[in-house]
């Protein structure tokens, strides 16, 4: 969850340029955000391989009702989670100093609104089994209140890390918790615990996590309940809890307004259809954002334009997400017969439409650290509102022509959040609509030319095996999206060569841009 506090406008700090003006990056800005990537994405792909092989095999085991229960839960815990103060020890992250008092306070606050969360899910789990009517429900609920007596030891130790772009033991600690977790939930599914492995993984793994950066980010200052001096931590906080609030009902509303009204098994092939939809903005987003707003906070407090780096997120999300999305939703058949087996092909058209429309979630996701990170966190609360109506009135609506009623509503839904978004990122960030268009525009081409090849091969295919059909129009997608970016835009492959190799790009990007090496 990224974030940043308001920040009047005023005179730059001294020594450096106006926020806005461009020049270089700080010495050594480019390797330090290429090592906190590394090792992030690192520690990602190879916690995501193991978490996904152990979701492979559990899902197998396991019935949809039982991924519609913990769906029904989800919803309770994500609804208190917005309070869980995360925002508050993000604050550390874009504070041009902090002492032990604000790191105490951050701890304190913490601490009080975690514990007190975890005693109101123990108080409303009753009223919310009531209102599914699913008595399992309120059971899940008390021991899933664990979960937030993990938090206050996750993120306050994450964030002062983040704060150096320390990212090496936090991968280190993320690797051995989804570790933990997969084994946990495939014992127990293998053992016959049905929904119960779904309730328990999270936990352990939370638990593990919790333990190791804290451990790395050792000692933490002792708890400070005395909040005078604090008022800017609180403000930071208060504004990011809103956002919060916003994004759950965002996130969440389709659950919540489905799980009175579908079937638990109904449910839970939606839930799962949007677990596979959104693993890549959901799993692999977070992780650059949480590299992104530390860096464009350095950038912004040194006085240099994030408009380059900004841009070259843009263009690297949409040529790594377009083609996945793209070619999920073209091979959605075949790839739910291989991964999931036969019992889940009723959520083929589900997975197909939500991939269709993932890539422009992508792209309004990656723009909230920029302007965090320039003071207006106002930007965020704006679209976070806007998001939170756009999606509940769709899925209100939705409803009520089942699951491909709610996938209908995701197809109304981003494309309005993203215009919107973009109308009030771009300025701040000092990037015109060309620019941003120009900048994504690769990844359009490649992934016409790839449905196109993947259309035609599918029509002479032969009648074999999902899995070699997947394979087959997998590779003809990959392969003609990969030639399509090489022979038509070369020097975005050189760019990256360069930026892996740490040396500058020579040629400036259209519009007067210098292509750097850093971000």
């Amino acid at each position: 969850m990224d974030s940043a506090e308001e920040r009047p406008e005023g005179p730059p700090h001294p020594g450096n340029k106006a926020p806005g003006s461009s020049g270089a990056a700080p010495d050594g800005f480019g390797v330090r955000v290429r090592n906190a990537l590394a090792w992030r994405y690192g520690s990602q792909v190879i916690a995501q391989i193991i978490t996904w092989g152990s979701t492979l095999l559990v899902v197998r085991l396991l019935d949809p009702s039982d991924y519609g229960l913990f769906a029904m839960s989800q919803v309770v815990l994500a609804a208190l989670a917005f309070l869980n103060g995360w925002g508050f020890a993000n604050s550390l992250i874009q504070q041009d100093s902090i002492g032990k008092r604000d790191i105490g306070q951050a701890f304190a606050l913490l601490l009080v609104l975690n514990f007190g969360l975890a005693a109101a899910q123990i108080l409303i789990a009753p009223y919310a089994a009531l209102y599914y009517g699913e008595p399992l429900v309120a059971d899940m609920l008390h021991i899933q209140a664990l979960l937030f007596l993990t938090t206050p030891f996750i993120a306050l130790p994450s964030a002062l890390l983040s704060r150096e772009l320390s990212f090496r033991t936090q991968a280190i600690a993320n690797m051995i918790a989804s570790i933990a977790g997969a084994v946990t939930a495939l014992a127990m599914a293998w053992y016959g615990y049905g929904v119960w492995a779904l309730v328990w993984a999270p936990i352990v793994a939370f638990a593990v996590r919790a333990i190791g950066v804290t451990i790395a980010a050792w000692p933490l200052a002792l708890p400070v309940f005395d909040l005078r001096g604090a008022g800017a931590m609180v403000s930071y906080g208060g504004a990011m809890t809103l956002c919060q609030l916003l994004w759950i009902v965002q996130s969440q509303s389709d659950i919540f307004i489905a799980g009175r009204t579908f079937e638990p098994y109904d449910l839970g092939l939606y839930a799962e259809a949007l677990f596979l939809t959104l693993i890549v903005t959901g799993r692999f987003l977070p992780p650059l954002n949480e590299v992104a707003f530390p860096a464009y906070s350095e950038l912004y407090k040194a006085g240099h334009s994030p408009a380059p780096y900004f841009l070259r997120s843009m263009r690297s999300v949409a040529i790594i997400t377009g083609p996945i999305y793209i070619g999920l939703a073209l091979t959605a058949p075949e790839a739910i017969a291989t991964l999931f087996g036969e019992k889940w092909m009723p959520m083929v058209p589900i997975v197909a439409g939500l991939a269709l429309v993932m890539p422009l979630r992508s792209l309004e996701i990656i723009c909230t650290p920029a302007t965090n990170a320039t003071g207006r966190a106002r930007i965020y609360v704006f679209t976070s509102l806007a998001g939170a109506v756009l999606f509940t009135t769709g899925f209100l609506i939705g409803v009520e022509y089942g699951a491909l009623g709610l996938v209908h509503a995701w197809w109304v839904a981003s494309p309005l959040l993203l215009a919107f978004t973009l109308a009030l990122t771009l300025p701040v960030v000092e990037v015109s609509v060309w620019e941003w268009f120009k900048s994504i525009w690769p990844a359009i081409v490649g992934c016409a030319a790839m449905a196109a090849a993947v259309i035609a091969l599918r029509e002479i295919l032969p009648v074999w095996p999902a899995p070699l059909r997947l394979a087959a129009l997998g590779a003809a997608g990959a392969a003609t999206y990969a030639a399509v970016i090489w022979l038509g835009w070369r020097s975005v492959i050189h760019d990256s060569w360069a930026m892996i190799r740490r040396r500058p790009a020579s040629a400036p990007e259209p519009g007067g841009r210098i292509q750097t090496t850093a971000g």
